[in-house]
């Protein structure tokens, strides 16, 4: 399963974890403005916003799991299995495929308001990509620097929820994730007081004892409560290098470690890669399983008035640096 979280310093952070039990062989996938993104139900766009983001490409096409347009729109799908429903095509709506939905927004929305006005005319339909590639059941969180939502397409059709948390995982709906964070008001990063009875001289023994009752298991439910706690009470300084390293502090809280979770097939799920944009700047960081050190693509390096995608191979090697 998935986390995804924003962070804001000087700067607006946005980023995920991918938790899977295999890889698809995705890439940072960088789509320049005069890349022609074609749709199944539509006319393609020949000129829009360019964007940057994780990414599978197949027949020349960015299937995106997460990604952040030059206006620092951030957006990213999330497992939502059991619960995503989609539509049949309609007329006098926008038909878009579940597959199409990342750059149909991004490509032509610079805030969030914009993608909240795009959404009100668009049908998500249940078109397959190709008989290889199934329809995935996913919901959305949709972010910039001053608003974040969450879009789940479900029974009862379409819903848009406003996300003051910044934090989405998996299912359960997200009105449910949200509320679920009653059960945790009482935890604290400070120490606790006793309040269990005045007639007892109870204490803290040690630090950190204000979020005793933090879930730690793996669980989506439980994820959405540890990742928003963490960065909720998060604390950095406002440049780069800190911004950034303490973004992959807050997601390595739910990192999920090989032999922890297995599947129905005996596969194991770990955390494949994490990311963090720098949403302001066009910045994607990211790291992997097996490779901790912290790689950046920055999109405004390359030519985004350009035809083609640039893709960025992920480094999967740990590199070690022996310092004697």
């Amino acid at each position: 399963m998935c986390t995804a979280v924003t962070y804001q310093t000087k700067d607006f952070y946005f980023g995920r974890t991918l938790d899977y039990d295999h890889s698809y062989h995705e890439e940072v996938v960088i789509t320049p403005r005069r890349f022609v993104l074609p749709f199944r139900h539509r006319s393609p766009l020949t000129s829009h916003y360019a964007m940057i983001g994780m990414a599978y490409v197949a027949q020349e096409y960015p299937l995106y799991y997460d990604a952040v347009n030059e206006h620092g729109l951030c957006m990213a799908g999330l497992n939502f299995v059991g619960n995503a429903f989609y539509q049949e095509v309609k007329q006098g709506l926008e038909n878009i495929a579940q597959f199409e939905l990342i750059p149909w927004i991004l490509a032509q929305c610079a805030n969030v308001t914009e993608a909240r006005a795009l959404l009100a005319n668009t049908n998500l339909v249940n078109t397959a990509f190709d008989e290889q590639l199934s329809v995935a059941q996913l919901h959305w969180i949709i972010a910039d620097a001053k608003d974040c939502i969450v879009v789940e397409w479900g029974s009862e059709g379409r819903k848009v929820y406003d996300n003051p948390i910044g934090v989405l995982t998996n299912n359960p709906p997200f009105p449910q994730q949200a509320f679920h964070l009653n059960n945790y008001m009482r935890l604290s990063p400070k120490e606790p007081i006793n309040q269990f009875s005045d007639r007892l001289a109870l204490a803290p023994y040690g630090r950190g004892m204000g979020a005793i009752g933090l879930p730690g298991d793996l669980s989506s439910m439980s994820r959405f409560v540890r990742a928003a706690f963490v960065k909720l009470n998060s604390r950095s300084e406002v440049d780069e290098s800190s911004s950034v390293s303490q973004f992959f502090h807050i997601l390595q809280s739910v990192d999920q470690q090989r032999g922890c979770c297995i599947s129905e097939k005996g596969t194991y799920e770990i955390t494949i890669y994490t990311s963090c944009c720098n949403a302001t700047r066009g910045i994607y960081y990211y790291t992997t399983y097996d490779a901790h050190q912290i790689h950046a693509i920055d999109m405004h390096k390359e030519e985004l008035e350009d035809h083609e995608l640039k893709c960025f191979a992920l480094v999967k090697q740990e590199n070690f640096d022996y310092q004697n």
